[in-house]
């Protein structure tokens, strides 16, 4: 046989062993060959059926009427470990792509020979014209060569059409694995069968879409109250709680210090969940005593007033150590100006949109509040309002967008009476009730990252969810 048909043998021959192999093997890398469920079977596959088993929700921020406008769930953290059908679904998704690329390269072959058959059917062609086309022109010899040329290559006809055929094949089998790439893909999906890189990935992604979503809502008024949520009865009459107002989203941290003076001791919770449970949780033992209950955890670390002084603390929970520490100039302390419930209330520290801030006065304020914002690495004052509101006259304070919300009183009927403005230095009554479900509030104060007010009531630790109102601004907005 010529050089021609010898090449034409070969690529037939690989051409059989892929068809083949793509026959036998692929069905058993797919799970085409085994007992699966199919659309309209009773089985179905739910990895996550409700918030109790396995989704948790991330962040939420609400409208005026109370609606929740940007909310999201994800795969609660204990799904990043591979379960069996993950690795299965994951190393079927690496078989199916390794094919994938092998029908990338077979198609790149099977097209540079394509090519050479066509140009062998054209010979094919050219000769048997030039045959039908013979007349006396040609002599009997050259007549004869091209007949046996003929007879060679006329074998080649029906091979020429096998061959076609099974480069259809090909490209059908090419659709065949694309599609059920997308398929698995789409099961992945759905069964969140992702590896821990992936999945971080993904929440990254989310946490970026949510960021956005919260900075479109922006700031705004304080309009309501929600009923209080009793999150549990720990401690004494009067105490702290609170979470890190910066911390990522998977940080989940509750720090508690009962008491309201000469108090060391600070315990650290894991979770919310362990906080309920009175579980899971480290102690760190501060070097010096706090005053009153208006500490904050802020990036890592607690702002608080040391006993019997005006010096602010900042105590950094990894390292254990204070980091700085600084006289808040002119300050009352000792029980000189604290709030109506007393309780060395003179200093109170708060974090909102805008950062850490400290509430307390002086004499020469004459009593009246004064609002200080602090750098929070050098605790020095970057910029202080009189709010004209006596402090002992206040039961309770917080910070929200910049603005100082104060309570009328600590006690059964509490609201929220009175509005400073620190962006345009003003000041308004309001009249916003809150359910003061325990009758003794002594710590209040508001967590920008939840959006939700952190409350020592009578011994009892409270949440209550506010409502803003604001404008929600798109991007195309000027």
């Amino acid at each position: 046989m010529s050089v021609p048909l010898l090449k034409i043998g070969a690529v037939l021959s690989t051409m059989a062993m892929v068809t083949n192999w793509m026959s036998q093997t692929l069905p058993s890398l797919v799970g085409l060959n085994s007992t699966v469920s199919r659309a309209g079977s009773s089985e179905k596959i739910t990895l996550f059926q409700s918030p109790e088993e396995g989704w948790q929700l991330y962040t939420s921020a609400q409208a005026p009427d109370g609606k929740c406008i940007c909310t999201a769930v994800i795969p609660a953290q204990s799904t990043c470990a591979r379960d069996g059908r993950s690795r299965e679904l994951r190393q079927l998704m690496e078989k199916v792509q390794n094919v994938s690329q092998s029908m990338e390269v077979l198609e790149l072959r099977t097209y540079r020979d394509l090519q050479y058959v066509r140009s062998m059917e054209t010979l094919m062609r050219s000769l048997d014209a030039r045959l039908r086309a013979a007349d006396g022109s040609v002599s009997a010899k050259s007549f004869q060569e091209l007949k046996d040329r003929m007879t060679e290559l006329l074998p080649l006809s029906s091979v020429l059409e096998q061959y076609k055929a099974d480069t259809r094949t090909i490209v059908r089998l090419r659709e065949e694995v694309r599609n059920l790439s997308g398929n698995l893909a789409a099961i992945q999906e759905e069964m969140g069968a992702y590896g821990y890189e992936d999945l971080q990935q993904r929440v990254m992604a989310l946490e970026a879409r949510l960021h956005a979503c919260a900075q479109k809502l922006g700031c705004g008024k304080l309009t309501g109250v929600s009923n209080p949520i009793t999150i549990r009865a720990m401690g004494s009459r009067f105490g702290s709680w609170m979470t890190d107002t910066m911390a990522p989203s998977a940080d989940s941290r509750v720090w508690y210090m009962d008491g309201y003076y000469k108090g060391r001791r600070v315990l650290e919770f894991r979770t919310l969940g362990d906080f309920i449970k009175g579980q899971n949780f480290i102690q760190h033992l501060l070097p010096q005593p706090w005053a009153g209950t208006g500490h904050v955890v802020y990036n890592g670390s607690l702002f608080y007033n040391k006993y019997q002084s005006n010096v602010v603390v900042k105590y950094h929970f990894r390292s254990r150590s204070v980091l700085v520490q600084r006289s808040l100039p002119g300050a009352g302390y000792n029980n000189t100006f604290p709030y109506s419930w007393g309780g060395f209330s003179d200093m109170d520290f708060m974090v909102d949109e805008s950062g850490l801030w400290a509430v307390y006065t002086t004499n020469q304020n004459a009593g009246n509040i004064v609002v200080s914002r602090l750098d929070p690495h050098t605790l020095e004052v970057v910029r202080s309002w009189d709010t004209g509101y006596p402090k002992r006259s206040a039961g309770e304070a917080f910070m929200i967008c910049g603005v100082l919300y104060v309570t009328n009183s600590h006690l059964a009927g509490a609201k929220v009476y009175f509005a400073y403005f620190t962006n345009t230095s003003s000041y308004e009554y309001t009249d916003v009730p809150f359910h003061n479900q325990y009758s003794h509030i002594s710590m209040l104060d508001y967590n920008p990252r939840e959006r939700a007010l952190y409350t020592w009531n009578n011994g009892h630790q409270v949440l209550y969810n506010v409502t803003l109102f604001h404008v929600i601004s798109t991007a195309g907005d000027p």
